[in-house]
């Protein structure tokens, strides 16, 4: 028996179902997650006899002037990337990174509107008004606390910001962004002037998506409207190999929970109520979720954003944020709302007043086998990611630090493989919302050693290093060139637009926001406003947000006692 049969079985396990249950018994229990992995089995994709088909890709002379562009702007494309990663803004308040890659893109003929959904920092980049549209994608926010020096192998961080009592590290790109919006912008750019070149029928739209590490912007933009229209949607992300994939990824939802209670002397203590407290006992009540609560696909994560100055101050406010991922959206919902008792009987418990605030929430990846086999093929004709021999030794001296075998970069192309049967949880993307929206492919490209996790110091390392630039230009060539067999290949397009149609069959997307919510948003300064032509607040957004105020009592001390003698 091979390997696919055991992992089904574990499928259908999570689902609480036999292990002889059929693919409608399935789809009837989620037919989201279904749709992901039961599509495979549907049609007869085994693992153990797949092999990706060849002769997919053509060399033409569009493709040609598109990867020439490419080669002949390296500079242009690797100091976008470059730039980004020194100013490592944060989600939300990408300010300077925002404006560098929509500047670019409109000294190459695009238009730019600013603002969709009311994300300052988001914007749709538009190249023509005919024929077939395609996505990409640019990101460009950087992570809390992953400052890192450049091409250095040992922890050291770029910024660090002092305090006696509690030292923190800057903001940094270990997601390496700054990659994967010079990436896509490049790929978008090259497409278009083989459009001009040639004379072809197709649109180019790059969508700058604002706050993805928080899984932000492309939950509002869809929900609102921004990625309608699309024939396909092309985008990559950097990692440790370079492969093209059409597995599923982790719905999400994104909030966090604030706790006010009254404040006092942490002397004395006796009648204050402590935000800290509640926060602390949430955590610690949902961990006891963990082992009859939460199945293999399940995940939830906290970090604790306000908790307290001093020790001798018991803070009478406290919030603490918390991710929860699953397989689907209902699986997602499911586990959320166990979170959400928790945060209740912590309030109860810790006699304070809690306030829920909800951020976002996003869909599980529906990716496209037919586009990633159209992507592996032109990756096999165009090659891997050349690093040189610089490379490999800092990619050891990272792994050597970080405690995983030093092998160097990777020489070689990932072979493609279909997803596992059984779905065990992982990363999400707000990608996933686009692509229930139209026909979606995705590659990986390396930009960090193997064995690194991204949202690690050691991809912040290498991430404006010649090994990101390699990994961005190749993730171009390799969606440019997929990109325009779409255009001149009618019929690989409408493989893409067949595949997403049985994929979606009985399947009714609806954001898992909830209306009438407002995103989180900063208050952009006034020369982004200015450079933009944007103005503030955005239509529909409550501005100044009303503040949140512990107002609580101080809570009883007991009854008086008689001395003790």
């Amino acid at each position: 028996m091979n390997d696919f049969h055991p992992g089904r079985r574990r499928l259908l396990k999570m689902f609480g179902l036999s292990a002889t249950a059929t693919t409608a018994a399935v789809l009837q229990a989620d037919p989201v997650l279904a749709a992901t992995l039961g599509h495979d089995e549907r049609t007869g994709v085994d693992p153990a006899t797949y092999r990706a088909p060849t002769g997919l890709a053509k060399n033409t002379a569009a493709k040609q002037t598109a990867l020439e562009w490419i080669t002949a702007n390296e500079g242009a494309v690797t100091g976008l990337s470059d730039r980004v990663w020194e100013y490592a803004e944060l989600s939300l308040r990408e300010w300077k990174s925002s404006l560098a890659h929509a500047r670019l893109l409109q000294d190459n003929g695009f238009t730019v509107a600013w603002g969709p959904a009311g994300f300052p920092t988001a914007f749709v980049a538009t190249y023509g008004t005919e024929g077939p549209v395609l996505g990409f994608n640019a990101e460009y926010d950087a992570l809390p606390g992953l400052s890192q020096k450049k091409g250095v192998g040992t922890h050291d961080p770029l910024v660090h910001h002092y305090d006696a009592y509690g030292p923190t590290y800057g903001a940094g790109h270990g997601d390496a962004h700054n990659c994967l919006g010079a990436g896509g912008t490049a790929a978008a750019i090259a497409v278009a002037r083989a459009i001009r070149a040639h004379g072809l029928k197709a649109t180019v739209k790059l969508f700058g998506s604002a706050g993805e590490e928080q899984l932000v912007g492309k939950a509002y933009a869809v929900k609102e409207g921004v990625y309608d229209g699309l024939d396909a949607f092309l985008d990559w992300h950097p990692f440790n190999i370079t492969v093209p994939f059409w597995n599923t990824t982790s719905a999400l939802i994104s909030a966090t929970f604030t706790f006010l209670g009254a404040s006092g002397h942490g002397g004395t203590p006796l009648g204050n109520k402590s935000g800290l407290d509640g926060a602390l006992l949430m955590a610690t009540m949902s961990e006891y979720l963990r082992e009859k609560n939460v199945a293999p696909s399940g995940r939830f994560h906290y970090a604790v954003i306000n908790g307290g100055g001093a020790p001798n101050v018991t803070p009478d406010m406290c919030s603490i944020w918390f991710f929860v991922r699953e397989g689907s959206p209902a699986r997602a919902r499911v586990l959320y709302d166990k979170i959400v008792e928790c945060a209740k009987a912590a309030a109860q418990a810790s006699q304070t007043r809690l306030v829920h605030k909800f951020h976002s929430a996003t869909w599980n990846l529906l990716a496209s086998k037919a586009g990633a086999e159209l992507l592996n093929d032109n990756m096999r004709q165009i090659g891997a990611p050349r690093f040189t021999d610089a490379d490999h030794a800092l990619a050891r001296s990272i792994q050597k630090s970080l405690g995983r075998p030093e092998t160097g970069m990777p020489t070689s192309l990932t072979p493609l493989a279909p997803p596992a049967a059984a779905y065990t949880g992982g990363l999400a993307t707000d990608t996933a919302d686009v692509s229930w929206q139209a026909p979606t492919a995705v590659l990986l490209s390396a930009a960090y050693p193997p064995g690194i996790p991204n949202h690690n110091w050691g991809a912040t390392a290498t991430a404006a290093t010649n090994i990101g630039h390699q990994a961005l230009l190749s993730a171009a060539r390799y969606l440019a060139a997929g990109a325009i067999d779409l255009i001149e290949q009618p019929e690989r397009l409408e493989a893409m637009k067949q595949e997403f149609a049985e994929r979606t069959e009985g399947v009714g997307w609806a954001s898992m926001i909830p209306d009438g919510s407002q995103p989180p948003l900063y208050e952009p300064p006034a020369e982004f406003l200015r450079a933009t032509g944007q103005s503030w607040p955005p239509k529909g957004v409550t501005w100044p947000v009303p503040p949140v105020v512990a107002a609580e009592r101080l809570g009883t001390t007991g009854p008086d006692l008689p001395p003790v003698t």
